[in-house]
């Protein structure tokens, strides 16, 4: 969040804190501007500590003609237009900069923004699989549990049958014992 406002220092092997590249950068254009700033006022106050000896004309040759003009007005234009020069060539790369910045910036952010596309399309992929997943585990357990029921059911019906078997085998051995029983007395008592 942070990363384009602050910027991060980069500690050199020997554990001293290096400013990082851009705050050299920012540095060093303070710099020359203060420099030219400083050489504009040096010149200036020469200018106008000297100002009879650039305002006496001489006579100057251009190679084809010859012209009587004062050469420090000449020298000091020649100065102020390559100054002049300085600034729009200045002028001109740091709005060119900028320009690529703001550039930068746009397809960055179209970047980002596709990338978080792609990162969305992957999380709704992945949440369709889950659901397709859970759905096939729902109906898988749902076909369990009834196969179970049925199973179980079979189960009791088999376990009911066989009580039953028990049931009457019991009871015809304790109606034959009965009988057997009945017999010896009766035979008993004849």
């Amino acid at each position: 969040m942070w990363e384009g406002i602050v910027p991060q220092q980069k500690t050199a092997f020997d554990g001293t804190i290096r400013p990082s590249e851009a705050e050299l950068s920012r540095l060093t254009m303070r710099t020359k501007i203060l420099l030219f700033i400083i050489s504009i006022a040096l010149i200036g106050g020469f200018t106008m500590l000297n100002v009879d000896e650039f305002t006496r004309t001489s006579v100057l040759s251009l190679g084809f003609t010859t012209l009587q003009l004062p050469l420090g007005l000449v020298m000091l234009l020649i100065v102020a237009a390559i100054s002049l020069i300085f600034l729009v060539t200045t002028l001109y790369m740091h709005s060119t900069q900028l320009m690529e910045i703001r550039k930068y910036a746009r397809d960055l952010t179209a970047q980002r923004e596709l990338a978080d596309q792609a990162e969305g399309s992957r999380y709704t992929q992945l949440r369709g699989y889950l659901e397709s997943q859970a759905a096939l585990i729902t109906h898988r357990d749902s076909d369990t549990l009834a196969a179970m029921y049925i199973s179980m059911a079979e189960t009791e019906k088999r376990l009911l049958e066989r009580m039953e078997q028990t049931d009457n085998t019991a009871a015809a051995y304790w109606g034959e014992h009965d009988d057997e029983l009945m017999r010896g007395k009766l035979q008993s008592m004849a």
